[in-house]
């Protein structure tokens, strides 16, 4: 294979040029329209809205290289708070271009800022577009969130339109004339209809498909989607664990149906079974530590877009901290911390169910209840008329007036 191969096509054929762009010309139309006359625009910003996949990240990136312009770009996910705002894009829209060739500002992926008063991201960028000295593009895919209202009496909505099939399977028929690629036909367009038209997936697809298979068929493609229904977590921890390559367990848990915390607890219960060497085993815990950290920090600042480090640390980041594989079977067995999380789990339902029941006639908090259920339980005990009028007054059932007794 040639190492070209290994270069993501959604990278290597992204639009250099807005005629590139395909389904779209009412939208780049718009696009042509408002950054050739920039300065007599009434609005200051560009909001791109549309399905995952439609081509409009890359459409603003054609633009800049037509024209000749910087690009600046940002996503929304890594600068959710009025003070990074403020920083990072308020900077690129005041200074001077690099060499003075005047630049195009891109906030991708807006629907990641909180629309709350106390983080003020959304005001803070309505603030900069209206200082702007340059044109300001965003993308969303669903701007009518009402979070949105302010921002959207400031900027332009420009919609990029969910692409069809055919729209799909042209591109990639340009691809695989470009590639050199066998295909069997109506495999193109069976692609394009199987990616409902995300122009993006589509062609990871045909990378994928070509890079196992040499060629493109209609069975390849059905057994890519065979292939995305069947991954157990078990074949997804052979990926891992007997693999130094990265390119290759970067995607192991893509299509496991299991979520990454999960995921997390069957690599910590058979890394040590796997890893022999202390070194190796180091290395690896010390990735998994990494994405606890990282995972800590969605549960606490809701930082969502933490959770592509916290894949690539568990798969990618666990394989190659080995120096090379093992030869030795390992029989992968679930972790047994699960399993005392279950039992806790329904060991607590009956509590917590109980004391819902009684904050709710009580004008109180369950969690109130919670920490105060016992002296409940001395009642129920050692006062069996008290007992009998709190569960007819409650309407609790056999088995909670039991657990009560026990």
């Amino acid at each position: 294979m040639k190492p070209d191969n290994l270069i993501p096509w959604i990278r290597k054929y992204i639009p250099s040029k807005l005629g590139d762009v395909t389904g779209q010309d009412s939208a780049i139309e718009q696009m042509r329209e408002f950054a050739g006359d920039f300065r007599k625009q009434k609005k200051k910003a560009v909001l791109l809205h549309g399905p995952s996949g439609t081509g409009k990240t890359a459409s603003v990136h054609a633009l800049a290289n037509e024209v000749g312009l910087e690009i600046i770009e940002v996503n929304a996910g890594d600068v959710r708070n009025k003070e990074q705002i403020i920083k990072i894009v308020g900077s690129a829209a005041r200074q001077m271009s690099l060499f003075s060739k005047g630049k195009i500002i891109l906030l991708d992926e807006i629907d990641g800022l909180s629309g709350t008063k106390d983080r003020g991201g959304i005001p803070a960028v309505v603030q900069i577009i209206k200082d702007s000295a340059y044109p300001i593009f965003l993308t969303a895919q669903n701007p009518w969130d009402k979070k949105f209202n302010s921002l959207r009496k400031n900027a332009q909505l420009v919609e990029f339109s969910p692409l069809s099939h055919k729209d799909v399977a042209q591109v990639l028929t340009k691809i695989c004339k470009k590639e050199n690629i066998e295909t069997e036909e109506g495999s193109l367009i069976t692609l394009g209809r199987r990616c409902a038209g995300d122009m993006r997936a589509a062609i990871n697809d045909l990378q994928t498909i070509f890079i196992r298979q040499g060629k493109i068929t209609k069975k390849a493609i059905d057994d890519l989607g065979e292939r995305n229904q069947t991954d157990t977590i078990i074949e997804a921890l052979m990926k891992i664990f007997k693999s130094t390559d990265p390119n290759i367990t970067i995607t192991a848990l893509d299509n496991v149906d299991e979520d990454l915390d999960t995921a997390m607890l069957w690599i910590d219960e058979n890394l040590p079974k796997e890893y022999d060497k202390p070194e190796d085993l180091a290395r690896a815990y010390d990735m998994l530590s990494r994405a606890d950290v990282f995972r800590r920090r969605i549960k606490r600042w809701q930082h969502w877009r933490f959770l592509v480090y916290i894949n690539a640390l568990i798969s990618a980041g666990v394989a190659v901290s080995k120096d090379e594989k093992y030869r030795k079977f390992v029989q992968y067995k679930p972790t047994g911390r699960i399993l005392k999380m279950w039992w806790a789990k329904q060991k607590n339902m009956k509590k917590k169910a109980i004391s819902q029941k009684i904050a709710m006639h009580t004008h109180t908090s369950t969690r109130e209840m919670i920490k105060n259920i016992d002296y409940l339980r001395v009642i129920f005990k050692n006062n069996k008329d008290m007992a009998d009028a709190i569960t007819e007054e409650i309407g609790l059932d056999k088995e909670e007036v039991s657990w009560l007794r026990k």
